[in-house]
C-alpha cells in the first residue's frame, strides 16, 4: 500500500513539474545549411549564434530564469526539406521561436510556415529583398542584409556618370533579387546587360565571354559587379581572363567570407560595400567577438560569424525586456523599432517590415602580404540614414 501511494505521489509529482520544467526553458531552433553548397556560411552563422548568446547572456545561456536551448536541423540548402524541418520544429519540438536559414530560396519556403504556427522567425542570413517585401508576414524579423542595403550601398562605388555597367549574378532569389535592387540604386551609370548563371557552375567561359562582348567597347569605365554567393565564386575566372589588362573592364563585388576573398588579390583597388569584416567596425562587442573567436578558433571572425552573433544579440535584447517571456504578440512588440548592439554596430527593426536598419562600410581592396586575402580598408561607414531603403512590403 505504502508502495503504491509512493508510486502515486511521483506520478504526481512528475505531472505538476512537467509543465514547470518546460516553462523554465526557451527553445530556440536554428534552420541552416550544415551541409549542402552554402555550407560554409551555415556552419559559421551556427558558431556566431552559439558565442552571440553566450556573450548577450554573460556567459549563462539563461535569460529571466530560463534556460536557452538550440536545435539545430540542417536544410541541406533546399527550400522544400527547410519547410517542412520549420514545422516540426514549431510543432513537434514545440520552439518558441526560429532562426535562418542561409539561403534565401529556402527563407522564401519558409516564411509561410511561420505565418501558420503564429511563431516568429529570424532570418540571418538569407539576404532577397522579397523575405521581407512581398513575401513577408509580421511573424519575420531579418537581422541580415537585405538585397536594397547591398545595392545601395555597392553602388556607392561605381555609379558614376560615364561609367557601364554589367552584372553577373546566380539565377536565384538572391542574384535576381540583388540586381533587381542593384538597378534601382544606380542613378548615374549606365546598366547594360544582365549576366545570369546557374548556382552551381563551375564553368564561367561562355558567362564571362558574353559580360566581354557586352562591355569591351563601351566609352569610360567598365565594370563587371558580380553578385554571387555560395558555392563555386567567379572571381578566380575573371581573374584569369585579365580583362583590366585586356579589356579595361574592371572588377566591382560586395563583401564575402575570407576564403572568397583570396581572389580578391587579384583586384587591388577593387571597390565594394559589405556589412561586415572584422578589422571595420569599432565597438566593444566586435571587439568581444574577434577576442572569443581568436580564443577558440585560433582565426578571426568570418562574415556570417558576425550575422550569428548579430541574431543572438536581437534575440536576447528582446527576452531580455520581455523578463524571458516567450509569447509571440509580446516579443512582435517588444521587437518592432527595437534597437540592440551588435558587432557591426548598433541596430534597428524597423517597425514597418521589421528589416533591421544597419551601416554598411565602402571599402577598396588592398593587399597586404600578412594575410591570405584582399583586405578591405575602410573608406567611410554610410549609415542607415543614409540610405533610402525601400519598403516593399504590402503591411
Amino acid at each position: 500500500m505504502q508502495r503504491r501511494t509512493l508510486i502515486a505521489l511521483a506520478a504526481l509529482a512528475t505531472a505538476i513539474g512537467a509543465p514547470a520544467l518546460a516553462q523554465s526553458e526557451i527553445k530556440i531552433a536554428h534552420v541552416y545549411s550544415k551541409t549542402g553548397p552554402l555550407e560554409a556560411y551555415g556552419k559559421q552563422t551556427q558558431a556566431g549564434l552559439m558565442m552571440g548568446l553566450n556573450y548577450a547572456t554573460g556567459g549563462t545561456m539563461t535569460v529571466g530564469g530560463k534556460k536557452i536551448t538550440v536545435i539545430e536541423k540542417d536544410d541541406q540548402g533546399k527550400p522544400d526539406l527547410g519547410k517542412s524541418l520549420l514545422a516540426t520544429a514549431y510543432s513537434d519540438d514545440k520552439v518558441d521561436l526560429a532562426v535562418g536559414p542561409t539561403s534565401s530560396g529556402v527563407a522564401l519556403a519558409m516564411l509561410p510556415v511561420a505565418e501558420e504556427y503564429k511563431k516568429i522567425l529570424l532570418v540571418e542570413p538569407a539576404v532577397a529583398d522579397s523575405i521581407t517585401g512581398d513575401k513577408w508576414n509580421k511573424y519575420i524579423f531579418r537581422t541580415g542584409r537585405n538585397s536594397s542595403q547591398d545595392a545601395i550601398s555597392n553602388a556607392v562605388a561605381v555609379d558614376k556618370a560615364g561609367t557601364t555597367i554589367v552584372t553577373l549574378a546566380q539565377d536565384y532569389a538572391f542574384g535576381r533579387d540583388g540586381v533587381k535592387a542593384f538597378k534601382e540604386a544606380i542613378k548615374n551609370a549606365k546598366l547594360v546587360h544582365e549576366e545570369y548563371l546557374p548556382q552551381n557552375t563551375t564553368d564561367f567561359t561562355a558567362g564571362i565571354q558574353r559580360v566581354v562582348d557586352k562591355l569591351k567597347d563601351q566609352p569610360g569605365r567598365k565594370v563587371v559587379m558580380v553578385i554571387w554567393a555560395g558555392g563555386t565564386p567567379p572571381y578566380a575566372a575573371l581573374a584569369a581572363q585579365e580583362l583590366s589588362k585586356r579589356f579595361g573592364i574592371d572588377v566591382a563585388s560586395g563583401g564575402n567570407i575570407l576564403s572568397a576573398m583570396a581572389s580578391y588579390k587579384a583586384f587591388p583597388g577593387m571597390e565594394g560595400a559589405t556589412y561586415y569584416y572584422f578589422g571595420i567596425p569599432k565597438n566593444p562587442v566586435n571587439e568581444a567577438l574577434v577576442a572569443m573567436h581568436y580564443k577558440q578558433f585560433k582565426a578571426p571572425p568570418d562574415f556570417f560569424t558576425a550575422g550569428g552573433f548579430t541574431s543572438a544579440m536581437a534575440l536576447v535584447t528582446a527576452l531580455k525586456a520581455t523578463n524571458g517571456e516567450t509569447n509571440t504578440n509580446k516579443l512582435i512588440r517588444t521587437m518592432e523599432g527595437m534597437s540592440f548592439d551588435t558587432p557591426k554596430g548598433k541596430m534597428t527593426f524597423r517597425k514597418e517590415d521589421h528589416q533591421a536598419m544597419q551601416s554598411m562600410y565602402h571599402f577598396k581592396i588592398k593587399n597586404d602580404p600578412a594575410f591570405a586575402w584582399g583586405v578591405p580598408e575602410l573608406v567611410r561607414e554610410i549609415k542607415p540614414e543614409e540610405m533610402n531603403v525601400p519598403i516593399r512590403n504590402k503591411r
